[in-house]
């Protein structure tokens, strides 16, 4: 039986490479504010953040100050801000969704209940803007932290619009290519975009950098969400955390799922459509799809398509100087075309 706890979805899909210098000294700054022995907001909340998943986020955000010459301690409290709201985000998705399982062990819903999952996701996106304050307190300028939660706020609202698009979608397999890369700009790509755009700000960067890291964020942001839309059918539920029939039962048009209704004959957009009606239970349609999906070369052509994802986002990093950090985000790029493979 495959081992769906935390220490083995860690152990089978480790973070990106090389961030080990920004994790650990985000990790000590995060485990001190969400006490284990706090009230039960702290608890639920410690339960939700520990141990951290892939921390990309917040790695995006530190790493992007860095490229452009600043980083480190001053940066550590608005880093961990990005990380918070997209947790909270996370929990409330859970609760939307259904979802029991959440990062190889149960999600807070499963394990605490609806209510306090749903207070538990407000407090922490709520925590974003006191912990991106607290750069202000450690030596930044003002102008650049009000920026920066500003970029940060727009992003969570950006992350709301998706998802009440995505529920339009629900059940539509015809809903074309454009109008879910439209969600997947707004669901996933925001926070990836709002990460290293808020980097840049309060690193200081040239309007230039920042462009360049925004647009880098954005591809970045669709490639890592192209590649989420795989997993189900390229990834192992015990090395990705969660479970792979969360999409079908949740009749969601996923980017494979998209490409394919394109490429299919009758028969087989009759069955995506059938799927994503909820007429074909999800653990009954899984092996189908996937075989619709090796068929109609959706499944080849949406792994290409991630890749050239990547390859622009990468791109985007030549405006910046030639340091460690810029081959960090080129390598976090190549990271989240292959992980889970």
């Amino acid at each position: 039986m495959t081992s769906h706890s935390p220490a083995a979805v860690a152990a089978a899909h480790p973070p990106p490479p090389d961030t080990g210098r920004a994790r650990d000294l985000l990790l000590r700054e995060l485990d001190g504010r969400w006490p284990a022995d706090g009230r039960r907001l702290d608890r639920i909340a410690r339960y939700a953040l520990l141990p951290a998943g892939k921390f990309l986020r917040p790695v995006l955000l530190a790493e992007s100050a860095r490229a452009v010459g600043a980083g480190g301690a001053q940066i550590a409290p608005a880093a961990l801000g990005v990380e918070f709201l997209h947790v909270g985000s996370l929990v409330h998705d859970d609760v939307i969704d259904g979802d029991e399982l959440r990062r190889g062990r149960p999600s807070v819903m499963a394990r605490h209940g609806v209510a306090d999952a749903v207070v538990v996701g407000d407090a922490l996106m709520m925590s974003m803007f006191a912990a991106v304050a607290e750069c202000a307190e450690r030596g930044l300028p003002a102008g650049r932290v009000v920026e920066a939660v500003r970029v940060l706020a727009a992003a969570g609202v950006d992350l709301c619009h998706g998802q009440l698009m995505e529920a339009e979608l629900c059940g539509d397999a015809g809903c074309g290519l454009e109008r879910y890369l439209a969600v997947s700009a707004l669901k996933t790509g925001a926070l990836f975009r709002a990460a290293c755009l808020a980097g840049a700000v309060l690193g200081g960067g040239t309007p230039a950098q920042q462009r360049a890291l925004r647009r880098y964020g954005e591809h970045l942001g669709s490639a890592f969400q192209m590649r989420d839309d795989l997993l189900p059918y390229v990834g192992d539920a015990g090395v990705t955390g969660k479970s792979g029939l969360s999409d079908l039962a949740n009749r969601r048009p996923t980017f494979p799922l998209v490409v394919a209704h394109d490429r299919a004959d009758r028969a087989g957009r009759r069955l995506l459509e059938r799927v994503l009606s909820g007429a074909v239970p999800a653990a009954e349609a899984l092996g189908a799809v996937a075989a619709l999906l090796r068929r109609t070369g959706a499944l080849a052509a949406a792994e290409e398509r991630a890749r050239q994802e990547v390859a622009a986002a990468k791109g985007c990093l030549a405006e910046l100087p030639a340091t460690s950090s810029r081959t960090l985000l080129e390598r976090v790029a190549d990271f989240s075309a292959d992980r889970a493979r």
